[in-house]
C-alpha cells in the first residue's frame, strides 16, 4: 500500500479542537488514531476534543494516564481512549482488550510506539510536535495507507 500524508500548522489549542471536530463526524468502529508526540505536544488536547465532540450527553474527559483506558459510548459507537505512556512492551496491549477494539470500537491511542507490531496497519498516524518559539503553535504530520482516511481527510485539511 501506498502512504500518503499531510502536514499542518494548528496555531492555537482551539484550531487543535477545531480539527478534531471536524474530523470525529466521519469516524466508525474499527477506525484507528495513533497519537504520538512529546509530553504536552497536543495529543490529550485533540482526544478530548474529539471525544466531547461524539459524546451523547457532555461529560468530563479525562487523561487515561493512570486508567490506561477510558471506554466512551457515543453517537459513533464506542469509543476507546488509551494513553500506553506506562505499559512497557507489546505484551501488556493484550490483557487491556485493545486488539479486539481495534475491530469494534473507535480507537484513540497516545504514545503508540507501546503498541510495536500490533499497530494496525489501517491506523491514521498524527504526530503532533510543539513549536520551540510559541508554546501555542503544534505542528501536525498525518500519515495513513489506508484508502479510507482519503476519502475522511480532505474536507478535516481544507
Amino acid at each position: 500500500m501506498t502512504t500518503r500524508s499531510h502536514d499542518l500548522v494548528l496555531e492555537s489549542e482551539d484550531a487543535t479542537a477545531q480539527l478534531a471536530r471536524a474530523l470525529a463526524p466521519g469516524l466508525r468502529a474499527g477506525d484507528v488514531l495513533l497519537l504520538s508526540g512529546g509530553i504536552g505536544a497536543g495529543k490529550t488536547h485533540f482526544a478530548r476534543s474529539l471525544i466531547q465532540t461524539l459524546l451523547r450527553v457532555s461529560e468530563d474527559v479525562p487523561s487515561p494516564t493512570f486508567t490506561l483506558v477510558q471506554e466512551y459510548d457515543t453517537t459513533a459507537g464506542p469509543l476507546w481512549h488509551a494513553d500506553l505512556y506506562r505499559l512497557s512492551g507489546p505484551e501488556e496491549i493484550e490483557e487491556l482488550g485493545l486488539l479486539d477494539a481495534f475491530e469494534s470500537a473507535i480507537c484513540i491511542v497516545e504514545w503508540p510506539d507501546r503498541l510495536g507490531d500490533l499497530a494496525p496497519s489501517r491506523a491514521l498516524r498524527m504526530e503532533f510536535s510543539a513549536d520551540p518559539d510559541d508554546d501555542r503553535t503544534r505542528a501536525l504530520h498525518m500519515a495513513w495507507s489506508d484508502p479510507r482516511w482519503d476519502a475522511r481527510l480532505p474536507a478535516v485539511v481544507a
